[in-house]
């Protein structure tokens, strides 16, 4: 059985879901990958999709969308990514926060910054 693992934020609309878009697309026969928030958003992040689509050939939107924790199985592990306004509460702690910047309303290149790094920590993974 593979191990479940979730990567949360607040909104679960940018860097928990280019995490889990990476995870499933490097590591997806290794381990099972998810996102959620504490609170969600009507869409991903536009910029977070475009560029997904142009670095990868990642359509976010065909297959993810914004959820709340409880709307995931329960993982095995789980990483934060870095809660600029507060971590959503889990039930226990997290196992990694990776404290990476939201990218959200900044140029093409923070998010580039951004995905090369969640990227690099999917495959140390």
């Amino acid at each position: 059985m593979k191990k479940k693992i979730a990567f949360l934020c607040v909104h679960n609309s940018c860097r928990s879901q280019i995490a889990e878009a990476l995870g499933k697309h490097f590591l997806g026969d290794k381990y099972d990958f998810y996102s959620a928030g504490s609170e969600t958003k009507p869409q991903i992040n536009g910029e977070a999709v475009r560029l997904m689509k142009a670095i990868y050939s990642i359509d976010m939107e065909q297959t993810q969308y914004s959820k709340t924790i409880d709307k995931i199985p329960t993982p095995d592990v789980v990483i934060s990514m870095g809660c600029d306004v507060g971590c959503p509460y889990i039930g226990r702690a997290f196992d990694a926060n990776w404290n990476l910047p939201d990218p959200t309303g900044k140029s093409d290149e923070a998010f580039k910054t951004v995905i090369a790094e969640i990227e690099k920590r999917i495959l140390e993974l």
